[in-house]
């Protein structure tokens, strides 16, 4: 393969499949951190874990970058403003994870884009509620996303694998809404 068939999954459909797309098990197993286990699984499609993990990176360079943007709107300060940055070293965490997994499948993880490519509503960021129901959304989303390919595993082991990516998503969006004084969402809202 070479850079320029790299074929990455736009977000947008991403999002709105829910994440359903399949990881292969080995896939899977190497964002554990357990290559015995990728190295015992089932070969998948690695042209397809490749554009659906490079498509999970893109989502975590977009939250990087949307921190960054609170963090230096001056919008966010004290406890807020600690708490957003990290977040933000939680997401460039999921970010070296997936590179180095996508990398180890043969591919070439995407890069970031610059802030201003992500076309945020920064002139909609007048105050800290702002930013933070602005983290917030894309946190539900980014959940949304990862939650939904759980279901396609039959293995425990990898569906707890899996279930990892969700659960710092799923926390960041709840500390977010209780931040915002919306208190605790409704069971399986991210759904």
């Amino acid at each position: 393969m070479t850079k320029n068939e790299l074929i990455i999954p736009s977000r947008r459909r991403f999002l709105a499949n829910g994440g359903t797309a399949a990881l292969s098990a080995a896939a899977v197993a190497l964002l554990a951190g357990s290559e015995a286990l990728a190295q015992s699984a089932p070969k998948g499609d690695m042209q397809g874990d490749i554009a659906i993990l490079n498509t999970a990176l893109g989502l975590e360079w977009e939250a990087i970058a949307a921190y960054q943007v609170g963090a230096q709107s001056g919008l966010l300060q004290g406890k807020v403003l600690d708490v957003a940055k990290t977040f933000q070293g939680h997401h460039k965490e999921h970010a070296e994870l997936l590179e180095k997994t996508v990398k180890k499948l043969g591919g070439w993880p995407v890069k970031a884009k610059t802030v201003a490519d992500y076309k945020f509503p920064v002139e909609k960021l007048k105050k800290a509620e702002d930013v933070l129901k602005f983290a917030a959304k894309l946190e539900r989303g980014a959940a949304s996303a990862y939650l939904g390919a759980i279901p396609v595993f039959r293995s425990p082991d990898l569906k707890t694998a899996a279930g990892r990516l969700v659960a710092d998503e799923s926390m960041h969006w709840v500390v977010l809404q209780n931040a915002l004084g919306e208190g605790l969402p409704d069971a399986f809202a991210i759904s």
